[in-house]
């Protein structure tokens, strides 16, 4: 039988990846899987290397667990369209299957690619994979996409009770007798790219890891607390399954299915729940952005175009360094510098004061982000920068503004998230740890800072700023 070839693109793994199996099935095995390296993602705005270790190091390991299985990953770099179509040729390949993307960039090149193919007598078959519903199948009555979460998600809740879904086995991959052409996995610095950020572990089994252990009931901090825990900054109350389901080295219906088996378990329901939401709301941000493309360069609502901000580069400079004099606001900055990844209650926080604070557009921050981002992902990560401005869909309402100080003392009340991130007050009073400026000089030196020198006041003041917020989002509303 013809082969078909499998074309990776964030569906880094072999457990339950729809059109891996798809292939598997349809050529009774012959598959063969290939990832493309488009130098594109590598320039482009959003560009990042955290991100892209970890999905050398995710590629890496798929192609050891393909070896295991008597196949092989073949790894080449150019347009991904002539290459499939030079692949197809070269391997008498009858079609080509991959997972949909929904990005419009995404979009556009897979409709290209889709209609080359066709021309060329090769079969294109792309498959829902990333997300548990897709583009048009969750809608109002009236055939319209939900601009509305809460609506949204029970909708959502609503189909999957009623139709189910379905985690496919890694499928049996047969060893091709081929002499196709196959460049070697490159390291970071093979790309002309380097970082210092910590990056988490890339891989299938690394992201499996995670979920046993986030769904394991005789852990601390697992997935039944998860509704208390998730925004206790200080906690390990989070699944941090992010980068894995931005790379597809776990898959959403694993992780539902694991959640769901644990669901069954006495005290387990709202937590399970509460999780669930959060694979929701990911497939809300894929739908918002698949309908209104727009939002990646503008305002979901229009009117909101017209805000007036100021975007003084020193100001965006210290909330990027994470030395604004707000310690959460700092901690949550330097947690992103050092590890790229940032708490989510963390992201709202320093969001809010990005834009209402310091009055600097959203999408300097969106930008900033997806650059330093491990897990960064245009559509939630648009879609939470949007709620927070209050230009977006289902967002924040343009005068609720975080304080910087009360988020720090309700959802990081004895200061330990701050003295891990912020070592310059580590030794400072827990009545003091997000108000250091209200220490006097004996107080300072007590603790071993001097605020000012060691440690910077705060560069605006928040009660000035909220005003001056509301008095520029009232200009446009």
């Amino acid at each position: 039988m013809a082969p078909i070839i499998h074309w990776l693109r964030r569906d880094l793994r072999l457990h339950d990846n729809t059109a891996l199996a798809a292939a598997s099935h349809d050529s009774d095995g012959a598959v063969l899987p290939v990832f493309i390296l488009d130098e594109r993602l590598l320039t482009g705005r959003f560009a990042s290397p955290a991100r892209v270790r970890f999905m050398l190091e995710s590629l890496q390991a798929l192609e050891r667990a393909l070896r295991e299985r008597g196949s092989t990953l073949l790894f080449r770099r150019g347009d991904p369209q002539q290459e499939l179509l030079n692949l197809a040729k070269e391997s008498s390949a009858t079609a080509v299957y991959w997972n949909r993307d929904y990005s419009p960039f995404a979009i556009k090149r897979d409709s290209a690619i889709k209609q080359a193919l066709g021309e060329a007598g090769v079969t294109a078959r792309s498959f829902k994979d990333a997300v548990i519903w897709e583009l048009d199948e969750i809608l109002t009555k009236e055939g319209n996409p939900y601009t509305v979460y809460t609506p949204y998600a029970r909708r959502w809740r609503q189909r999957l009770d009623a139709e189910g879904f379905q985690v496919h086995e890694a499928p049996d991959c047969q060893s091709i007798d081929t002499k196709l052409s196959s460049a070697a996995i490159p390291d970071l610095a093979d790309l002309g790219m380097d970082t210092a950020q910590q990056v988490i572990p890339g891989g299938e089994a690394e992201g499996q890891c995670l979920l046993q252990e986030f769904t394991d009931l005789r852990r601390n901090h697992n997935i039944t607390a998860y509704k208390t825990d998730r925004d206790m900054l200080a906690l390990p109350g989070t699944s941090r399954l992010s980068a894995h389901l931005r790379l597809g080295t776990v898959s959403p219906r694993a992780a539902l299915r694991a959640a769901l088996d644990v669901a069954q378990h006495n005290d387990a329901e709202q937590g399970v729940q509460t999780w669930i939401g959060e694979l929701a709301w990911r497939d809300f941000y894929v739908q918002i952005l698949y309908h209104f493309p727009h939002v990646l360069r503008s305002a979901f609502r229009a009117q909101y175009d017209a805000l007036e901000w100021e975007n003084d580069e020193n100001l965006f400079a210290a909330w990027c360094e994470g030395r604004t004099g707000y310690p959460v606001v700092d901690a949550a900055m330097r947690q992103l510098n050092q590890e790229a990844w940032m708490h989510n209650r963390a992201r709202m926080i320093v969001a809010s004061f990005l834009t209402k604070d310091l009055l600097i557009d959203w999408r300097w921050g969106e930008r900033y982000f997806m650059q330093r981002l491990v897990d960064g992902d245009p559509a939630a990560n648009n879609g939470g920068w949007q709620w927070a401005a209050g230009t977006g869909t289902d967002a924040q309402p343009y005068f609720r503004i975080f304080n910087p100080t009360s988020q720090g003392q309700k959802f990081d009340p004895d200061g330990a998230y701050v003295r891990r991130y912020v070592p310059e007050l580590a030794q400072t009073p827990t009545k003091y740890i997000h108000e250091p400026w209200k220490m006097n000089k004996e107080q300072q030196r007590a603790g071993g800072v001097q605020i000012g020198h060691d440690y910077p006041a705060p560069i605006v003041d928040h009660t000035t700023q909220r005003q001056r917020a509301l008095d520029m989002y009232g200009k446009v509303k």
